[in-house]
């Protein structure tokens, strides 16, 4: 009996004994607080504590009497700090002071006991709790989940076996996150990754490994740790000194009151016309309503702003960089290409190391067909950073249109596995593929081919045009049944023989119209054309040289008001070699109406099908799919080619695709 009141001491005790250990601490732990003054010094503490949670990401968490976590709001915050125990109940609170002020003399009395019967050791137990790095009050604030030491979710009788040395702590091994196990790709690997044996190998899937028989010495698992962002400076001191004011403008742009913050910010740049983050926010407002309303009247107006910010006196770095960026993007996107050339020269100007805007000064260039001008860009870029993915692949692109097919694989396959950001994109894949094909790589340009169907650029290996419209039936040979454009096939049959003499006087009077094909997709040989419409226009005075053709299309809508092809004679002298190649939409159908087609030697493949031309009839493929064509007779080749839109492709569609 007596052990037991022994023991019923020592607990009462040792609980009421934490409010005397901690007034005996002082210098370790905060005291309980009492006064009024020290509950605001709490408060202000507890309320610092949540805003640097609240800074990096997390919510304030309390830990509730039921042990789940909840966020702290205002019923949290009263519990914690005004519901029972607080100064508000009236005559209550003095007589739950009296009771304290017992249970603490209690407890003083009680630990005297303790420590002179030698029934625990006291002094061993308050070195230990000097070494512990936590708050007393945190524990009677209920956060008992800090004092876990066996790692079992509570606060219990065997946490105060671990903290009392009575029980070695147990050791929890933690566990990897499999995303951590995975092997770093090369891109993540460092350049000692580029420079392996995968480049002999030929190329891989977008993330696949390369060799790995020798994989050198293993990196050890580190956690990461995220790289802060470093804010940009965008407030000069001028700024600073309306900032609460500038805040307050800047705050109802983000909450998307736009025309509010718009007002605020015209009103600051009226009292305050040198203020370059004032003007830089009207700026931002007028190109967030313009991009609401679809209007090019506000965006030049948003243009107009970022010019005036960036051209302010004591503009910061970081405010003028990203005011001259922004105005290059939105010239470009209202087709000021010359205007968005000039802002990106300004830009360079100011920040040379920037190879961001160089990259992007170099596409203005190549927008306005200069390809010179890209190309010094570019070569400027690669001097400094070689690695630049963006630069290898339009460097690529650019030597690629200048016919020096073999240099353009490297940059565009090193550009493409990059994967940085604007490589992504059709046109590379198309172009290194087709560099590989004449190459006679053909294994290698079906890989990057595949690729880029893989990534949704390309409908399938076979079809790579890139401006499409979703959903058509796509197959390279059609009849004219399947087109529905039986009227205008046997139109063009029956007629062939005067389509063909206007055709040949033509020839005869000015070889001179027939115009060398200029896309490049010549091998070798003569490839002329006579072009009657183009984009759904007719090309100039051309059809006055074969008035009978151009009156017999004028009653077939779908060929002459295709504004995605076109309508044209073409022929094609002995010894020619024309590249597999695809065109550019699937939005059109070819028809091929032969009109001096020799015996033999004249030949067209589409995907894996060849055939060959007859005078006076018409063969109909899409030409969205790859093809090729040989001309290896002894006379040249003449036929009538006329693009007619798909089929399937709604009258509104029709009127509202754009042309090409």
């Amino acid at each position: 009996m007596v052990s037991h009141c022994f023991a019923l001491t020592w607990v009462v005790g040792l609980l009421c004994s934490g409010v005397v250990v901690e007034g005996v601490m002082h210098h370790h732990y905060s005291a309980t607080y009492s006064s009024e003054e020290e509950e605001e010094e709490v408060e202000e503490e507890l309320m610092s504590q949540e805003e640097v949670q609240v800074a990096e990401g997390k919510s304030p968490v309390l830990e509730s009497e039921n042990g789940k976590n909840t966020e702290r709001g205002g019923a949290a915050a009263a519990a914690a700090g005004g519901g029972g125990g607080g100064r508000g109940g009236g005559g209550g609170g003095n007589s739950l002071l009296i009771w304290l002020v017992v249970l603490g003399l209690l407890g003083v009395w009680s630990s005297v006991a303790l420590v002179h019967l030698d029934l625990v050791d006291y002094h061993s137990l308050i070195a230990r709790v000097k070494q512990f790095p936590l708050n007393f009050s945190q524990v009677l604030q209920g956060r008992l989940r800090s004092y876990d030491a066996d790692g079992d979710g509570d606060f219990d009788m065997e946490d105060a076996k671990v903290l009392l040395g009575l029980k070695q702590r147990e050791v929890h091994q933690e566990v990897i996150a499999e995303e951590e196990k995975k092997p770093l790709r090369p891109a993540e690997a460092g350049p000692a990754a580029e420079a392996g044996p995968a480049a002999e190998a030929g190329p891989t899937e977008p993330g696949q490994a390369g060799p790995t028989e020798d994989p050198g010495p293993q990196l050890e698992d580190k956690p990461k740790v995220k790289a802060k962002k470093k804010k940009p400076k965008l407030f000069n001191k001028l700024d600073k000194s309306i900032k609460a004011e500038i805040d307050a403008a800047e705050k109802l742009r983000k909450k998307g009151k736009l025309q509010e913050a718009l007002q605020a910010f015209d009103l600051l740049v009226q009292q305050h016309p040198l203020s370059p983050r004032a003007r830089y926010g009207k700026a931002q407002c007028e190109d967030e309503i313009a991009e609401q309303r679809r209007s090019n009247q506000l965006l030049q107006l948003a243009i107009a702003s970022y010019g005036a910010a960036a051209d302010l006196p004591d503009v910061t770095s970081d405010l003028l960089r990203a005011a001259l960026t922004r105005r290059a993007e939105r010239q470009q996107f209202l087709g000021r290409v010359r205007g968005s050339l000039a802002t990106l020269e300004r830009l360079t100007l100011h920040f040379p190391e920037d190879s961001g805007a160089k990259n992007q000064l170099g596409v203005a260039h190549l927008l306005l067909g200069d390809n010179k001008a890209a190309k010094r860009v570019y070569e400027e870029v690669l001097s400094s950073s070689p690695a630049d993915g963006f630069a290898q692949v339009h460097y690529g692109f650019i030597l690629k249109s200048e016919n020096q097919i073999a240099e353009s694989i490297s940059y565009l396959q090193e550009g493409l596995e990059s994967g940085a950001p604007g490589t992504d994109d059709g046109r590379f894949y198309f172009h290194l593929g087709d560099a590989l094909q004449r190459m006679g790589e053909r294994s290698r340009a079906l890989h990057w081919y595949e690729v880029g169907h893989q990534r949704g650029h390309f409908a399938s290996v076979w079809q790579r045009s890139l401006y499409n419209v979703a959903g058509l039936t796509a197959r390279p040979w059609w009849t004219a049944a399947e087109t529905g454009y039986t009227q205008l096939v046997k139109a063009l049959e029956r007629n062939w023989r005067t389509i063909r003499d206007e055709a040949l006087a033509v020839m005869d009077q000015n070889t001179g119209l027939f115009v060398p094909e200029d896309e490049n997709l010549r091998e070798r040989g003569e490839w002329g054309q006579y072009t009657l419409w183009q984009q759904g226009k007719r090309a100039g005075k051309a059809c006055q040289g074969v008035p009978k053709t151009c009156a017999l299309l004028e009653g077939f809508p779908e060929a002459t008001g295709c504004k995605r092809g076109q309508v044209k004679f073409s022929v094609m002298q002995p010894g020619t070699h024309v590249w597999p190649h695809t065109g550019p939409t699937n939005c059109r159908l070819r028809l091929h109406l032969g009109l001096v087609v020799p015996q033999q030697g004249c030949s067209i493949r589409c995907t894996e099908q060849t055939r060959q031309w007859e005078e006076g009839r018409v063969l109909i493929f899409d030409d969205s799919f790859e093809h090729e064509v040989w001309q290896q007779a002894d006379s040249f080749r003449l036929i009538f080619i006329v693009d007619v839109w798909h089929p399937e492709l709604t009258e509104q569609q029709r009127q509202t695709l754009s042309p090409i």
